[in-house]
């Protein structure tokens, strides 16, 4: 691992049509890097060819890596396993549509670089500085504040926009949130802040663009209440997590 390495973590259920066109901007967009990038795609069981195609595409491109878990059990999951396997200095997730276009990543590992107590850094489509090149529905901007709002309450403080899928961390603060991650839902990405903010870390939330997909997994009704179930629980499971890793650090017979 160089200082400069990047690694970026797509999940992928049933993507057949969205991923061929973020594959090959993916390649595109590699060949103007100045630091090597690896590409873990992770492949939830689905009803069409996702594993095949990505599995295509990592037969002709070295820095990309495909991993098909066994099991549907959701993006948390799939985020969860391929956080744990990249070996980027700066690991990344996002999702398969690039709402959010790559030429920002290369925006935040600049901030990395130039802010070394930053840890962890998250889109925030709220920001006063973010460019918003498709907007979603206004029902579901309505009803996305209005979830926001209520985790804030619910789980996480200080937090505007917990569901935008562009997210990036320095490996270490990676390796030490998605060991103690516990969600698989949609709702991981409250954990995964909460996790960083109970840690002790650093967390930034930036400007980001963003171009929403018509395409998207969200049921809007359906995602949003289980999401707001399993924020209730949150708070529990971070508490449970940062014990234990609290009690594993001290020595036997420590204070």
């Amino acid at each position: 691992m160089t200082p400069d390495t990047v690694s970026i973590v797509i999940p992928a259920y049933n993507e057949a049509r969205r991923l061929p066109p973020t594959l090959l901007a993916l390649a595109q967009w590699r060949r103007g890097c100045s630091w090597p990038v690896e590409v873990v795609i992770v492949v939830e069981p689905g009803t069409d060819d996702t594993r095949q195609i990505a599995e295509a595409a990592a037969a002709q491109q070295p820095n990309v890596r495909v991993i098909a878990n066994a099991e549907q059990r959701g993006k948390g999951f799939a985020v969860r396993t391929g956080m744990r396997a990249a070996t980027g200095a700066f690991v990344f997730y996002m999702d398969a549509d690039l709402s959010v276009p790559l030429r920002e990543v290369g925006v935040f590992v600049d901030y990395f670089r130039a802010e070394p107590m930053a840890d962890v850094l998250f889109g925030n489509r709220q920001h006063a500085q973010s460019k918003i090149t498709r907007h979603q529905s206004w029902l579901r901007q309505q009803m996305g504040q209005t979830f926001n709002a209520l985790l804030r309450r619910l789980a996480v403080a200080g937090v505007h926009d917990t569901q935008c899928g562009f997210k990036a961390f320095r490996r270490a603060a990676a390796m030490a949130i998605f060991a103690q991650q516990r969600l698989d839902g949609f709702a991981f990405d409250i954990e995964v802040l909460l996790l960083a903010q109970k840690l002790g870390l650093c967390v930034v939330d930036r400007p980001v663009e963003w171009h929403n997909s018509p395409e998207s997994k969200v049921q809007l009704v359906r995602d949003s209440l289980r999401m707001m179930r399993d924020a209730a629980r949150v708070r529990r499971l971070v508490g449970e997590a940062v014990l234990v890793a609290t009690e594993r650090a001290v020595p036997d017979g420590g204070a």
